[in-house]
């Protein structure tokens, strides 16, 4: 399983910007995907994520400006990202915890980062 995510670059406050994130890879069940962020100097914290049931969770701070889209067509998650603020800036990982389809037990995927720097 490969998660390959795209979107990233620089925005002025109050902007938006659009993160992808596209599984590749035959897997039993997908459990959860999400977005996770780290600042510099700063603890990878979760931003956003999708349930096996579709519930859409979101962190404090993002909650009310960003969304998680999905195309399940194309195993796809987005993060909208709406009224980014400076802080928003950091790393952006898509995470994803698949039941494998060999082993039918839980494993845990990354991204390779996306770089979002929110500046005038």
């Amino acid at each position: 399983v490969q998660l390959q995510a795209s979107g990233g670059g620089l925005v002025q406050p109050g902007g938006s910007l659009r993160l992808s994130c596209t599984r590749r890879g035959t897997i039993f069940r997908l459990n959860t995907m999400s977005w996770y962020r780290q600042a510099p100097g700063k603890q990878r914290e979760l931003v956003a994520s999708v349930g096996s049931d579709n519930d859409r969770k979101y962190s404090d701070s993002v909650a009310g400006r960003f969304t998680v889209p999905t195309d399940s067509a194309k195993n796809t998650l987005f993060l909208q990202m709406n009224s980014l603020k400076p802080e928003d800036s950091a790393v952006y990982y898509c995470y994803a915890n698949v039941v494998d389809i060999l082993t039918f037990t839980p494993k845990d995927f990354w991204g390779e980062g996306t770089l979002v720097t929110v500046s005038s």
